[in-house]
């Protein structure tokens, strides 16, 4: 399968046998790591990792994943570039699309790194927009692939705010592999209604269940998978905090749920995660609404159906597969 100049936008531009072949691939690429076989291929090239929104895990598995194939990085934050303010998004591609052989960006709209890519002539891979996040989704699955050894009907169940790039993302892919997405929200966080139509279409192809339910535990139930993230998105005010806790409470991941899925089912989480108080957020949290966690129990964040670190590691192999197949990595 050739991957060699894509761009990684959005999952809706590949078909689940891509979706899947990047996958195996990055966990072939995770063995070789753990076997300490040298993959670096790409000796020579260079990639530009564009950062509007602040990151762990995304910068650290493109820069880690970069440096394992052979590459030079270098990171521009807001700070460190004029994207947007003294020059123009294209302008900004053909500048960079000349010196370096691929570009990740993380920011704001989905628009954005669609005209990055547009003008680049280089791969231009998403690190997370406010629509998308695909390259977290692709650790997810290897992470449930690792668990149960497939995707097709995994039950997977979305917990919390469905409107933005986590909710948006997890069900494409849901629908793209034969999965049953169950989106458990109250309507007003639910995704958009065209995203939905277009994703009912997709499992009308790959039989996919994709649906959404209100009640926790009918949601929950024989559950493989139960995913949340945060409530309260990068970007969005302080403000929004009370709306959110007084809507989605009944939403936190607790025992009561995991108990209420299946006996093997994991937890999920693409982080940070707020199930204590030993972030300043979330003491802040705690002063204000008196609550000592939030979107998750650290009962279930701590015990043995969590998989949150597997996920998070998975983000450096999967990006090292994406990087990889788009710069035709000969592996």
């Amino acid at each position: 399968m050739n991957f060699k100049g894509k761009h990684f936008l959005k999952l809706l531009d590949f078909t689940p046998e891509e979706i899947q072949a990047l996958i195996d691939l990055a966990a072939d690429l995770k063995a070789k790591k753990k076997a300490g076989e040298a993959v670096d291929v790409l000796r020579g090239k260079n990639i530009a990792v564009i950062f509007e929104k602040t990151s762990t895990r995304t910068r650290c598995s493109f820069e880690v994943a970069a440096h394992d194939l052979g590459m030079g990085v270098t990171y521009l934050d807001p700070a460190g570039s004029q994207i947007g303010k003294k020059e123009s998004i294209a302008d900004t591609a053909r500048v960079l699309g000349r010196m370096f052989d691929g570009i990740e960006y993380r920011g704001f709209g989905q628009e954005l790194v669609e005209e990055l890519a547009r003008y680049a002539g280089v791969p231009v891979w998403n690190g997370l927009t406010n629509e998308f996040h695909p390259t977290q989704i692709l650790a997810d699955f290897l992470t449930l692939q690792e668990k149960f050894g497939n995707l097709q009907g995994l039950k997977f169940v979305y917990m919390g705010d469905a409107r933005y790039n986590m909710g948006n993302s997890l069900m494409v892919g849901c629908a793209k592999m034969g999965m049953h997405f169950v989106g458990c929200a109250p309507e007003k966080y639910q995704p958009d209604s065209q995203l939905v139509k277009k994703c009912q279409e997709i499992a009308n192809e790959t039989r996919a269940v994709i649906e959404f339910e209100e009640d926790p535990m009918a949601a929950t139930k024989d559950a493989d998978a139960i995913y949340t993230d945060v409530w309260v998105s990068m970007g969005e005010p302080d403000a929004v905090w009370e709306e959110r806790i007084h809507d989605l409470l009944p939403y936190r991941v607790t025992m009561k749920l995991m108990e209420n899925a299946k006996k093997d089912a994991v937890f999920m989480h693409c982080l940070p995660a707020f199930h204590d108080l030993n972030t300043k957020i979330g003491k802040e949290i705690h002063e204000k609404f008196g609550l000592d966690c939030m979107e998750v129990t650290d009962e279930v964040f701590e015990s043995g159906h969590s998989v949150v670190f597997d996920e998070a590691e998975n983000r450096m192999h999967t990006i090292k597969a994406v990087m990889a197949a788009t710069l035709g990595a000969n592996l």
